[in-house]
């Protein structure tokens, strides 16, 4: 079998077998033995990178209704793999993008050390294929699995780097080949992963979207919690059909499968009790990204303690779960899902920033373990001790509402100036719909300046990122070059555009240091050369000189340096460069 970039060749071959040699070698699928190497350790052991693939390819090979795909390359050289399960076989990657049946994508081992969604998947797919009932069950869906996005970081395999967790015996590293965390890449995509997932992504177009990881943090009795995509920030029907529907199904799905499950506990430097909020899942994130392409997603996350064995399990049957809720409302989500850009559209208004709502929360009843503070027996200090036999149930404080503290108003389109590369290599890779100009054009839009923006002091992920970022608008006539990009906001990736374009997004294109050649002022002056141009100035634009007078009135620093009142005028006059702090983002209206 041949892996192609973009589909695979499956090899049926036909035997011709005498009646009375129905024995023929090796034709019957239940002599092939698929027992993966977590159930032969006992729930002990994750198998390696080259394992899983050849897993997955025997199980393409034996079973029509498995497919194995490869796409791109990773940073680690190899390329991403792609398992889909559906009925009647896959032979041409189109047939999903056109298919109008559920369409599900995992993702595993973006956190290779958090392998318990490779395993999970691995034995799911296969009992699937195994068992005629789950076929005619699951008859309706498409199920598709990246069985380990971060190869770079499965090949770096060790024992020690996952101090926190309880197994499996080895397992890979959390960064990838050129260490970056993969689960903040997915907006920025400076990885070669990053790109090859956005074309799985939209080639798929799922319906769901499911990501397996290990949770650090506190400790209590549940082995596996839930992290949804915040559903304020999903925002209209989709939001209340995940936060009133799929949620709560879920929850009652596992209970009644004597699993015990709770929303993630995102508390540090406290214990549960007093109470913890929703994460919240920005674009960079993986369920924030997918959020942005009206698709419902769901991180799963085991609990690092749990024995590996029993967080695999329940990873096993929360899918499962996941499944038949897709099966048992498939008409509502692709519904909801078709009108989702228009529903962004009609509300004219699009809300950039959220803080947690502290006045309303719900009372969830929490299983945990009594912390306390104790004398640490290895530094002079106290370390928190979570005491397992005291366990407790409680009633605990959770806020998952959040409320809008920024909106703006959504423009018609965007033009972005020519040259931008590598914001037009993201748009296209997440299918982007744009024209170009023709011909030279004057058009009369808004334009953005960057008025404030803070820096962190030290990398993160490969970027000195910017947040808390401001911005001025002013309306003036521009004249387009021909090429420049026409970008309208009506299409299926509104809310990618309005997270990525507007600068003052959390995770906007701007705060990922994508534009910071226009933050360099690079034309300058010198004073003694100047003043006279600016003394001419003054006396030729009244409006500035009483602009400039004004603020020596009423600005103490101004008046106190010369060189402040020099930089307002050369600011204000036509010899300071029009790039300067200018973002090459213009919106139509």
């Amino acid at each position: 079998m041949k892996l192609k970039s973009n589909y695979i060749l499956k090899i049926s071959v036909l035997f011709s077998c005498f009646l009375l040699m129905i024995s023929c070698e090796n034709s019957s699928n239940e002599s092939k033995d698929f027992t993966t190497l977590f159930e032969i350790s006992k729930g002990t052991e994750t198998p390696e990178y080259k394992d899983v693939i050849a897993y997955y390819k025997e199980l393409s090979e034996t079973y029509n209704e498995i497919s194995l795909f490869a796409f791109g390359q990773t940073d680690s050289g190899e390329p991403l793999h792609l398992v889909v399960y559906n009925r009647e076989g896959v032979y041409n990657i189109d047939e999903i993008k056109n298919s109008p049946k559920n369409r599900i994508l995992i993702n595993n081992g973006i956190h290779p050390g958090e392998s318990d969604g490779i395993d999970a998947s691995m034995m799911l797919l296969r009992d699937i294929v195994q068992n005629d009932s789950l076929k005619k069950k699951y008859e309706n869906s498409i199920i598709s699995v990246i069985p380990v996005y971060n190869v770079g970081g499965a090949l770096n395999r060790n024992s020690h780097t996952r101090a926190n967790q309880n197994g499996p015996l080895e397992y890979g590293f959390r960064g990838n080949a050129r260490n970056y965390d993969l689960n903040r890449d997915f907006v920025k995509q400076d990885t070669k992963n990053a790109a090859a997932f956005a074309t799985i992504f939209h080639t798929v177009n799922p319906d769901v979207f499911i990501d397996n990881h290990v949770s650090n943090g506190a400790d209590y009795q549940y082995a596996i919690t839930h992290l949804f995509t915040q559903h304020n920030k999903l925002g209209g029907s989709l939001g209340k059909f995940l936060q009133n529907e799929m949620r709560p199904q879920m929850e009652e799905s596992l209970e009644e499968k004597n699993i015990n499950i709770t929303p993630y506990v995102n508390v540090w430097g406290t214990t549960p009790e007093a109470g913890f909020s929703q994460f919240f899942d920005s674009p960079r994130y993986s369920t924030g990204y997918t959020t942005l392409f009206h698709t419902l997603g769901l991180m799963v996350e085991t609990h690092m303690l749990k024995p590996y064995k029993t967080r695999v399990e329940q990873t096993y049957e929360l899918m499962f779960s996941v499944f038949d809720f897709t099966e048992e409302n498939s008409e509502a989500i692709k519904d909801l899902r078709s009108k989702a850009a228009a529903e962004i559209l009609a509300k004219k208004t699009y809300p950039l920033h959220f803080k947690v709502n502290k006045e309303k929360f719900r009372n969830l009843n929490f299983k945990g373990f009594e912390g306390e503070m104790i004398a640490s027996k290895v530094t002079n200090g106290k370390r928190l001790f979570y005491d397992t036999n005291k366990p407790f149930e409680r009633s605990v404080k959770y806020y998952d509402e959040f409320a809008v503290t920024k909106k703006i108003t959504i423009p018609k389109a965007y033009i972005l100036q020519q040259g931008w590369h590598d914001i037009v290599e993201r748009l296209e890779n997440n299918h982007i719909e744009y024209s170009l100009f023709e011909k030279d054009t004057a058009m009369t839009v808004t334009i953005n300046h960057i008025e404030d923006f803070e820096t962190r002091k030290i990398p993160y992920e490969g970027h000195y990122l910017h947040y808390n970022s401001k911005v001025e608008k002013s309306t003036k006539e521009i004249n387009f070059k021909e090429g420049d990009l026409y970008i309208s906001t009506n299409q299926n990736g509104i809310r990618y555009l309005l997270e990525t374009l507007e600068a003052e997004a959390t995770d906007s294109f701007f705060n990922w240091n994508f534009f910071d050649t226009i933050l360099q002022q690079k034309e300058g002056y010198s004073g003694y050369v100047f003043e006279d141009l600016a003394e001419k100035f003054l006396a030729e634009n009244p409006l500035v000189k009483k602009a400039f007078e004004e603020k020596l009135k009423t600005d103490k620093k101004f008046v106190e340096s010369p060189r402040m009142q020099l930089n307002f005028i050369y600011k204000n006059s036509p010899y300071y460069e029009k790039a300067h702090l200018r973002l090459p983002i213009f919106k139509v209206f």
